[in-house]
């Protein structure tokens, strides 16, 4: 069964004559006569009841005819969501870290401008992102401390600046809280990585490491004074002039980092993600500025170190 023999079929029914849907079609009628013969074949039925004034259906015309308008308004639907590039639908898997705190605007402004795309979040950490991008799982995502890669592609979303937060309640000298426990979400985070890093440059070796699922979790954890985690300060700085936490800068080396968009290089660029980028560059053309900490001047080139006993 060809959809171009639905086609005829359904100009046969309206018609109710071969020599009309011939004529309707722009076809010969005798491969109207072919194509509807065929097609009885198929489905061995009759659809047609043949008389001197042209062709009436039968009750299994009328089950196809049924089942042919639902099959041709799916395939013009189908057609038409490849075609209009300006009004995209369908479906968009993305995946993100969890902190990507401007990240509700980004999805916000998108979906309004595109109501027919059906979009899903993934919450994920960078390394486990990037394997389902690359198994073709997900359309794109939004990571951190990214870098390159010879099979991605990427978008610069925004900088950020990490800071180290601890709870209100402890000496803020680094030797009292360098050995705390460090509280993290699982291997593979970027944070992570920079926060074990920059630890271990400053001789801190076989820290305690606690897993945690989500940042609000890990936040909570900061602010009862169970250790310590580098976050980005955009996320933090509420709980900070709240006084349920104090935040430490460390140096630009391990602070600043780059949230960016990545994708396949080599996977075909739908509507969908071509429309889907157009918003986050016009996201990043507004120019949005980092959200600073009234305490710290993050944007300074030499950072404020915390205490640190010689």
């Amino acid at each position: 069964m060809e959809i171009k023999d639905l086609l005829i079929f359904q100009s046969v029914a309206q018609n109710g004559s071969i020599s009309k849907a011939a004529n309707e079609l722009s076809y010969v009628q005798s491969h109207v006569t072919a194509r509807i013969k065929s097609l009885e074949s198929n489905l061995q039925t009759q659809l047609f009841h043949r008389h001197s004034r042209g062709t009436t259906l039968n009750s299994e015309g009328k089950k196809l005819l049924s089942y042919t308008e639902k099959i041709l308004f799916m395939v013009d639907k189908t057609n038409k969501a490849f075609q209009d590039s300006d009004n995209p639908s369908g479906s968009l898997e993305i995946g993100t870290v969890e902190t990507v705190m401007k990240l509700p605007t980004i999805l916000s402004n998108y979906h309004r401008k595109y109501p027919n795309v059906d979009l899903s979040l993934k919450i994920g950490v960078t390394k486990d992102l990037i394997n389902q991008i690359l198994k073709c799982k997900l359309d794109g995502a939004f990571v951190t401390g990214f870098g390159t890669h010879p099979d991605m592609e990427q978008v610069d979303v925004f900088q950020e600046k990490l800071v180290l937060i601890s709870d209100v309640n402890k000496n803020t000298h680094f030797d009292n809280i360098k050995n705390r426990p460090l509280l993290v979400f699982n291997s593979g985070c970027s944070y992570r990585e920079r926060l074990e890093t920059w630890l271990r440059d400053e001789g801190v070796f076989n820290a305690k490491v606690m897993e945690f699922g989500t940042l609000e979790t890990i936040l909570g954890s900061v602010v009862s004074g169970l250790g310590i985690s580098l976050v980005p300060q955009s996320a933090v700085s509420h709980l900070e002039l709240e006084g349920l936490i104090q935040c430490h800068t460390i140096p630009n080396k391990y602070s600043n980092i780059s949230t960016v968009f990545i994708r396949r290089a080599d996977a075909y660029l739908t509507n969908t993600v071509e429309k889907f980028i157009e918003t986050i560059n016009e996201f990043t053309n507004i120019g949005h500025p980092p959200l600073t900490n009234p305490r710290f001047n993050v944007t300074d080139d030499e950072p404020i170190p915390l205490q640190k006993d010689h």
